[in-house]
Formats: C-alpha cells, structure tokens, sequence
C-alpha cells in the first residue's frame, strides 16, 4: 500500500494538480466565448461547436501532455485566443470549407517555421531579462484581478486572498489548493453559483473538408498564423526560457504545427504555446522541485481533454462559476511567477531601461495591425537596448541574469559586438 502511494503522489502531487486546474480553468473561462463566437461566425451550429472544442481539446491533450513528458519540462500548449477573436470578425460569410482550409493552411506555416528553425533563431537573439520583463507585463493585469476583484466581490476574493497568506506560512506546498477550496466554500455560501444553467452532454467529432480558397487563405489563414507567432508562441518562448527551461523551440513548434494540422478539419483552428496558463504550471506553487514540474502540465493536458471530451458541459460550467472566483485563483497562483519574472528582469543594471520599457508596453495591452501588446513591448524593449547601448563596446556580454528563486541558472552567451547588448 506504501508502494501504491508512493507513485501515486509521484505522478499526481497535489500541487501539481492543482496548477494544472487552475491553468485550464483560467484558460478556458477567458477565452471559450470567443471560441463559441468565432465557430457561430463560420455558419457552426451546436454539433460543429461541439467539435471545434473536442478537436481542441484532444490537441491541447497531446501537446501537453506528450511534450511535457518528452522534455521533462513544463510544456502547456493552449488554443490562440488572439487568433479566436481574429476569426470572430473575419469569417463573416465565410463557408465552413473554406475556414477549415484556413485553419489547415495556418498550422502549416507554423510547421513550417518549426522545420526551418527561422523563429527559433530569432529568439536566441532575445535577452533573457526582457524576456521575464514580458512575462511579467503579460501576467499584470491578472495579478492585479486579484485585488480588483474585491471591489463588488470582496466575500469572494478576501477569503482566497487570506488564506492563500495564511497556508503560504504553514502549508506552503498547498497554499494555492487551500485558496482554491475557500474561494468554492465562499462563493457557495455567497450564492455566487448559478447551477441552474449546468447541464451535461458530450461532444461528438463533425469532419468538415477544407477547402482552399486563395482569397481566404491570404485573408484568414496569413493573419491567423501572424497573430498566433507574436502573439502566443512568443510569449510561450518567453515564459519557458524565463523560468529556466532550455527546451528547444523548434521541435515544440513543429509537433504543435502537425497536430493542429491533423485536427483542423474538426475545428482545432489554432494550437500554440501559452504564456499565462504556462506561468502557472513553471512557477513554485507547481511544485517544489522545478524538475517535477512537467507533472502540473501532464495534468492540465488530461483536464483540457476533459473540455474537449464535455465540451458543451464546460461552457454551462463557466457559466455557472463566479467570475470573481475566476480572477481571484488566477491571482494567487501567478503571483510567485509575477515576483520571480520582475526580479529576473531588474536583476542586470544593463539591461534595467530596457526591461522597464518591455514591461510597460507589454502591460499596456496596445495592439496594432491585429498583434497583441507582447510582440509590440518586445520590439520597444529591444529598440530601448540598443538606443541605450549604442557605442559601448564589451567584449563579453551576459545575456542570462541571476535566476529567479527556485530556478535553474540560464545559459549565458558571448558576443564581440553591442548590437544586441539590450
């Protein structure tokens, strides 16, 4: 029995499961909407809808989960809310042949870029400070949820915020579990559930073959790939290499590339890394031991095939669930990250203006020409750099700052020339 328990607790530690939920829930309840949303908008009816989340879900499952498990590393792939709320506008009148074709065309350019290895170059040239200075800029406005929140839904909030304080002094290991478990009692007892409109139903696959359309493809599908590099499979880059996880990202692109590929003709119309819900299962509350914390995204892999598989059951759940206890979890379990990613980012004086600056355009949410606010405070961060650098000469040049706690020291890298000294 002490054996059983034992591989229990290796394969499924609480912590770990725990991340793994948050990070769906998260996920899920911030952007199924605009999923639902840009589905209706392509002519998809309840039994299409149903599909779009199933084919997401199965591909959320294997990317997770089979990456995480390949790398050894906290691998969380995500569906591409900016994409989502692209193809909400876009597909206005568009056939569902036509959107699939779209979608097909999409994750083959990703594939492609994951087979070229162009974007991964592209990121060996990003300072790992102005990476964590995008993490944490991305990660803002959820950490500040927590407080806002309590504004209208303070006997909701409060309690999550507490005891979170509370468990992170005796039971640190499960402060998150804790603040999750009083969040539920205080919302219950509050009211805040509306159980009525929950009903369960499964999703069953619709095969809709693409078709490609040359003005849809450079309409749709080009904008859906450009939004989902800059503004998803960057961030996700950043996320990993700012908590110290050295996993190659070309091979990451070109898995999440071919299975969205395979699943676009059943509505998965964009698979790519996360950055949110990915801080969630890198960060401590995941787990003590920062090698064991692929386990939190093996977990959230099994819970999104849970969404997928109870597709329509989900969305009557979100509906169902507080808001304010939504913001609140995600609060408390991204505040480590938000602390380790500004310490990451303020820790080199060289690098300090440019982190700042990526820091504040990221937070910012600007988004211009349809990409989201992390590619465009990446792009003023490393502009900063090399304003600010323009003329010094080094001979060497530390591109990894001293890892946040609980980190693993990130590779640095020398350069002969400031042309990158951000």
């Amino acid at each position: 029995m002490s054996s059983f328990t034992a591989r229990l607790r290796a394969a499924a530690p609480p912590s770990a499961v725990a991340a793994g939920l948050i990070a769906v829930t998260v996920g899920v309840t911030s952007s199924a909407a605009l999923v639902f949303t840009a589905a209706r908008a392509a002519g998809a009816g309840p039994k299409e809808i149903g599909s779009w989340m199933l084919a997401l879900g199965v591909g959320l499952a294997a990317t997770c989960v089979g990456l995480s498990l390949r790398y050894r590393a906290p691998v969380v792939t995500a569906w591409s809310t900016p994409g989502a709320a692209l193809l909400a506008t876009s597909l206005a009148g568009v056939s569902m042949g036509r959107a699939v074709g779209a979608f097909v065309f999409s994750a083959l350019l990703i594939l492609l870029s994951g087979v070229t290895g162009w974007f991964a170059r592209a990121m060996d040239r990003i300072p790992v400070p102005l990476a964590a200075a995008l993490l944490a800029g991305v990660l803002l406005r959820f950490g500040t949820g927590l407080f806002s929140s309590m504004h209208g839904s303070f006997a909701i909030a409060f309690p999550v915020f507490a005891l979170y304080l509370l468990a992170r002094r005796i039971v640190p290991r499960y402060a998150v579990l804790v603040a999750i478990a009083a969040g539920v009692l205080a919302s219950a007892l509050t009211g805040g559930w509306h159980l009525d409109k929950l009903h369960v139903s499964l999703a069953t696959p619709v095969l809709v073959t693409p078709e490609f359309d040359g003005k849809t493809l450079i309409s749709v599908g080009v904008p859906l790939f450009v939004v989902t590099m800059a503004s998803q499979n960057l961030p996700g880059v950043a996320v990993l290499r700012g908590s110290g996880y050295g996993v190659p990202v070309s091979p990451l692109l070109t898995w999440t590339g071919a299975v969205n590929a395979v699943l676009a003709p059943f509505g998965a119309f964009g698979l790519n890394l996360s950055s949110i819900t990915a801080a969630i299962c890198t960060g401590e509350e995941a787990h003590p031991d920062r090698d064991k914390r692929y386990a939190a995204a093996v977990w959230a892999g099994i819970f999104y095939l849970c969404v997928g598989v109870f597709g329509a059951t989900v969305a009557s759940l979100l509906t169902a669930m507080p808001h304010a206890l939504v913001l609140a979890m995600a609060g408390v379990g991204l505040l480590a990250t938000i602390e380790n990613s500004l310490a990451t980012a303020l820790s080199d004086p060289a690098s300090r203006q440019a982190a700042v600056v990526t820091f504040l355009a990221t937070a910012s949410g600007v988004s211009l020409l349809g990409i989201g606010s992390a590619f465009w405070g990446l792009l003023a961060g490393v502009l900063t750099g090399v304003v600010a650098n323009a003329g010094r000469r080094r001979g060497t040049r530390v591109v990894a700052s001293a890892p946040a706690q609980g980190q693993a020291p990130a590779p640095t890298r020398e350069e002969s020339s400031p042309r990158d000294g951000c």
